[in-house]
This record gives structure tokens, C-alpha cells and sequence, in this order.
């Protein structure tokens, strides 16, 4: 199978990718019907931090990182790097002198589904970054593998410029012929959520708003005033 390096490719507008810098994962997430929600392996290794832009992606046999070397020279200001392994690794993948690279080149953050090392001293630099373990176990630079190719990272397809979203909640992915409609019913949704926030607020109950006792009834559960009344 051909090896290679997608030099560029179509990036999302800078005002598309603002506007859903003003969502969160969750709702995004639920707006596009449960779709593109990363693994609840990657997390976050700081916490407070929200990115989104074009995705860069990464495909690295597992336990080499030759080509997130070869992806540092692609990646363009606001870029995310999505890295994903063939094989099951946790290695320290990528460490601060990578990420000093990565800043160098403007790149938000990092996803990755492996290993970072490193950490203090990523924190102490803020660089945002979401992966799967924290490991000193080193890796290789000899293998080939592909960057700006189709990857399937936490589960999920990443193709280069779909737009990734991470914030505290973990990471979806906006494919970019879904853009336009993921924004609408996103919108929709934080709009229906405000109207929620205002009935909380006036002190309606969810089981009401919801319509949840006629579940309540048909799941067959019963109210008891006390514990004792309970047969």
C-alpha cells in the first residue's frame, strides 16, 4: 500500500470555525444525532481548554512517530493534528519538543490516540492537547505512514479539514460536508436548551417539561410517601 504526504488541502473559513468555537462538544455531539464523539479514552491532559479548527491527520505504525515529524511541515496557523496509530499503542508518542514545533507552526492542539510524555512540562507551555495515556516508553523514527489521509482515530473517521472541536466534555468531529447542517441544528438545539434554562428557572420540574411521568407510569413505578409504606 502507497505511503504519503498530502501537502494541503481545503481548510474550513476562519468564520465557520469561530462560530463553532462558541459551542461545546456535547451539544454539538447531540445536535448531529449522537455522531462523531471520540472515545472516552482520549482525554484531556489540561483542563479549561477549548479548540476547534481543520483537522491535520496522522496515521503512524504504532510506536514510530516519523510521520508526525513529516506532519509538522504541513500544518498551517489554527490547525488541530490528529494522530492515530496502526496497532494498539501507548508509547510517549509525542513530547515537548515536538509540541515546541507544533506552536512554532501555530498549530491549536493536539489529538492523539497513543502516548505523550512530557507532561509538565506541555502544561507548563499550555499547549492544549486530549490523548490517550501519559508514558515515557520512547518510539522510533523509521517507519512510514501517511499524514492528510483518511484515519480513523477514537473510533471515529477523520478526514483532513473536517473540523474538531475539543473541550473539557473530549472530542467530535464535524466531517466537512456536514458543516452547514451540523451549524443549523446546532444553533437550534442551544436555542430549545435556553428555553429549558428559563423553565428550570421558574422553578418547573424535568418530569414535567419532558413529559417523563407518563414513563414514570408506563415503567410501572410506584410513589410511596414514606419508606415504610413500601410492601
Amino acid at each position: 500500500m502507497q505511503k504519503y504526504v498530502i501537502k494541503d488541502f481545503e481548510r474550513p473559513s476562519r468564520k465557520i470555525i469561530e462560530t463553532f468555537k462558541e459551542f461545546d462538544v456535547s451539544t454539538v455531539y447531540e445536535a448531529q444525532g449522537k455522531q462523531g464523539l471520540f472515545h472516552h479514552s482520549i482525554k484531556p491532559v489540561q483542563y479549561g481548554k477549548t479548540i476547534c479548527g481543520p483537522a491535520v491527520t496522522v496515521t503512524c505504525p504504532a510506536g514510530d512517530n516519523l510521520m508526525i515529524h513529516a506532519a509538522i511541515e504541513v500544518c498551517k496557523p489554527g490547525d488541530i493534528l490528529v494522530v492515530s496509530t496502526i496497532g494498539e499503542s501507548v508509547s510517549g508518542m509525542i513530547g515537548e519538543l515536538i509540541v515546541r514545533a507544533l506552536m512554532y507552526r501555530g498549530v491549536q492542539g493536539l489529538i492523539i490516540e497513543a502516548g505523550i510524555r512530557d507532561l509538565r512540562a506541555i502544561r507548563e507551555l499550555e499547549f492544549p492537547v486530549w490523548s490517550k495515556s501519559v508514558y515515557s516508553e520512547g518510539t522510533t523514527k523509521n517507519r512510514g505512514g501517511w499524514v492528510n489521509a483518511p484515519a480513523i482515530c477514537g473510533g471515529v473517521e477523520v478526514n483532513p479539514g473536517d473540523i474538531i472541536l475539543a473541550d473539557d466534555d473530549g472530542v467530535v468531529v464535524v466531517k466537512k460536508e456536514d458543516i452547514d447542517s451540523t451549524l443549523e441544528a446546532t444553533q437550534k438545539r442551544i436555542e430549545k436548551e435556553q428555553g429549558t434554562k428559563e423553565k428550570i428557572a421558574k422553578g418547573e420540574l424535568s418530569l414535567d417539561f419532558y413529559q417523563l411521568r407518563e414513563v414514570l407510569q408506563k415503567e410501572n413505578v410506584i410513589y410511596y410517601d414514606h419508606i415504610h409504606d413500601v410492601k
